[in-house]
């Protein structure tokens, strides 16, 4: 999270690896996982199935070509996405944060009206932020849960000041869930709560809340 990145769907996540895949075959320690976050395992597979969804939906696509292209980072960025909501959970719960199915489908419907239609909404997610259609619930759990973290805090995450709260929440969070990563996929950094080698140009960052398809084409 350093700088606000201004897309039709502003987030704070990163995101996925391409062509090659990283075949990350686990550490010995931890067999078969992409990373250890509070204990708990998550497997390489769970990095695949995420980006064989993205690389599904992309492959619909009229520029199916650029759209991978784009996204040569998949892998170690879907797991960066992974071990992020985790943080970004954790944080939450100690804040006592929650939110609720109707939260996430509000956030949708919001989405929706300001891009005109649903379809419209899983184009600018797929284009500008690698999420599949599949992954959309995820994605906007992940936009409510940061923005009623920053309401809580006080604070607008768009704002130098804001997000340099936020990031120091979230590194706290970051670092009581001792995340081990497989090094093949590179090395989490609490400080910066990054996927150290997983950035690439179209990653978004925090904004203060989900604003869609209305700076769409902007």
């Amino acid at each position: 999270m350093h700088r606000r990145r201004r897309t039709a769907l502003s987030v704070s996540a990163a995101l996925l690896c391409a062509a090659p895949f990283l075949a990350a075959c686990g550490s010995d320690a931890h067999p078969g996982a992409a990373a250890v976050v509070g204990g708990q395992r998550i497997a390489v597979s769970s990095v695949q199935a995420q980006v064989k969804d993205v690389r599904t939906a992309q492959a619909g696509s009229a520029n199916a070509a650029d759209l991978v292209k784009n996204t040569g980072q998949l892998g170690r960025a879907k797991l960066h996405t992974l071990i992020f909501d985790q943080v970004l959970a954790r944080a939450a719960d100690d804040a006592g944060i929650k939110v609720s199915r109707k939260e996430i489908q509000d956030a949708r419907k919001s989405w929706i009206q300001q891009a005109g239609s649903e379809e419209k909404v899983e184009q600018t997610l797929l284009q500008q932020n690698g999420i599949a259609p599949s992954q959309i619930d995820d994605f906007a759990r992940e936009q409510v849960l940061v923005s009623k973290l920053a309401s809580q805090l006080g604070v607008d995450p768009t704002s130098q000041a804001g997000n340099k709260q936020l990031l120091t929440v979230l590194s706290d969070a970051s670092k009581k869930l001792k995340i081990d990563v497989n090094p093949r996929y590179g090395e989490w950094n609490n400080q910066q709560v990054a996927l150290d080698n997983a950035k690439a140009p179209w990653i978004t960052q925090v904004t203060k809340e989900p604003q869609p398809a209305a700076q769409a084409g902007a």
